[in-house]
């Protein structure tokens, strides 16, 4: 009987033990595809969509460490000459504003639950290069993150759903 009450012991106090493991959220626990729900700056008492009430886009984090982000407003605009090298000054301006994309390596700070992004090439080649520091929460399959100085001046949030 003894026997038995210590193996009930030992596994109650192992599972306990497991709980704050989990919610250390590491990089592994990244790894898969999460599509784009919002990405929004507030200023204040305002709120502004940076890629549209309906964005559209993918991040992709690899087991490999490395990853790969693309975010769009939908609305972007066709261009008028149905030509990559023939856009006007005007559609170049509001696809480039309308978009981001970068690529490079990953990592997670877990004690200050931070996302690092190793930006090797980026479609705002200003951020070639750099690394980029991102506090980050995990919920179920829910992730959000803080860019504190987004292209805008101000933090931006972006909210990503986990692609089953």
């Amino acid at each position: 009987m003894n026997r038995i009450a210590m193996l009930v012991a030992a596994s109650a106090v192992f599972s306990c033990l497991a709980v704050p493991r989990a919610a250390a959220q590491t990089a592994q626990d990244l790894v898969g595809t999460w599509a784009l729900v919002s990405s929004a700056v507030k200023p204040g008492d305002i709120k502004i969509e940076t890629f549209g009430p309906n964005p559209s886009g993918r991040l992709m984090f690899g087991s490999d460490g490395r990853y790969m982000l693309t975010y769009l407003r939908r609305d972007l605009p066709k261009v008028a000459s149905d030509s990559l090298t023939r856009q006007t000054a005007d559609e170049s301006q509001a696809i480039a504003q309308g978009s981001i994309a970068h690529l490079g390596t990953y990592s997670v700070d877990t004690a200050n639950k931070t996302l690092i992004f190793r930006i090797e090439r980026s479609t705002f080649p200003n951020w070639d290069g750099t690394e980029q520091r991102r506090p980050f929460s995990l919920s179920g399959d829910e992730l959000t993150y803080n860019n504190p100085e987004g292209q805008t001046g101000f933090s931006t949030q972006v909210v990503l759903r986990r692609i089953k």
